[in-house]
C-alpha cells in the first residue's frame, strides 16, 4: 500500500468531526476520498461538475495530492495554481453533488 493509499485510507471522519480514524480496511466513499486529495474540505473553494471533470478552484495547490486521487479513482488530474480538474468519468454529477454534501 502507498502511502496515499495509507493516507487516504485514515481520514478524520468529516461527517461527525470526532477524530476517529478509519480502519485500513474499511471502505470510504470515493467522494470523501476526493476532498482528502484535493487537501481537505477547507482547502476547496468550489467545485462543479463538467461532463467527466470535477472542476474546483482550491485555497492552495501545493496541498492538491495527485496521487492520492488517482488512488480514489480519478482518471487524470490536471493542475493549474488553485486550479484543478480531477477527471472521474461520467460519474462526475453524482461526485460534485456528494463532496457538496460533505462541504
Amino acid at each position: 500500500m502507498s502511502t496515499a493509499e495509507y493516507d487516504v485510507a485514515h481520514i478524520r471522519d468529516s461527517h461527525t468531526g470526532t477524530g476517529n480514524h478509519r480502519r485500513k480496511g474499511e471502505h470510504m466513499s470515493k467522494a470523501e476520498a476526493i476532498v482528502q486529495g484535493l487537501g481537505g474540505a477547507d482547502n476547496i473553494v468550489e467545485i462543479e461538475a463538467c461532463i467527466t471533470r470535477l472542476r474546483t478552484e482550491v485555497k492552495d495547490g501545493s496541498k492538491v495530492d495527485e496521487a492520492a486521487l488517482k488512488a480514489a479513482g480519478a482518471h487524470g488530474v490536471l493542475k493549474s495554481g488553485t486550479v484543478v480538474q480531477v477527471v472521474v468519468g461520467p460519474e462526475a454529477d453524482t461526485l460534485a453533488d456528494d463532496i457538496e454534501d460533505i462541504l
